[in-house]
C-alpha cells in the first residue's frame, strides 16, 4: 500500500513553478525579437534547426546566446600557461620604450584641449 501523496501549499506550488533564474534573467520569456531575413537565411536556419531536432526560435535563441557570451568573454577574459602569464606580466611591466612617432603624439595638444 503506497502512502497517500501530501498535497502542496499554495507557496510550496508557486516555488515549484516559478521562472528560474538564467544569467540574471529568468526563463520568462517576455520580451520579442523580430528580425527579416532573406528567404534564403531563412531556409538555411529552417534547415539547421531541423538537423538538431530544434524549432527555429530554440536553434536562433541558443546560437545568439552562445554568441554573446562568447563575444563577451572574448573580451574579458583570456587564459595563459604560466609561461606565458610570466612573459605577459613581464611586458606590462617593462614596455619598449616610446619611438618618434608615440612621442610627437604624446606632445600634441588634444582637440578637446584647444
Amino acid at each position: 500500500m503506497t502512502a497517500p501523496a501530501k498535497e502542496r501549499t499554495p507557496r510550496a506550488r508557486r516555488a515549484a513553478t516559478a521562472p528560474k533564474k538564467v544569467h540574471g534573467s529568468t526563463t520568462r520569456r517576455d520580451s520579442v525579437i523580430n528580425v527579416r531575413v532573406p528567404r534564403l537565411l531563412k531556409s538555411l536556419i529552417d534547415q539547421a534547426a531541423d538537423a538538431v531536432g530544434k524549432s527555429r526560435s530554440e536553434f536562433i535563441l541558443e546560437s545568439a546566446r552562445t554568441h554573446a557570451i562568447d563575444v563577451l568573454l572574448d573580451q574579458r577574459l583570456f587564459v595563459l600557461d604560466a609561461e606565458r602569464y610570466d612573459a605577459f606580466l613581464s611586458a606590462l611591466d617593462h614596455p619598449p620604450p616610446a619611438g618618434a612617432t608615440l612621442k610627437a603624439l604624446m606632445a600634441r595638444k588634444p582637440l578637446w584641449q584647444k
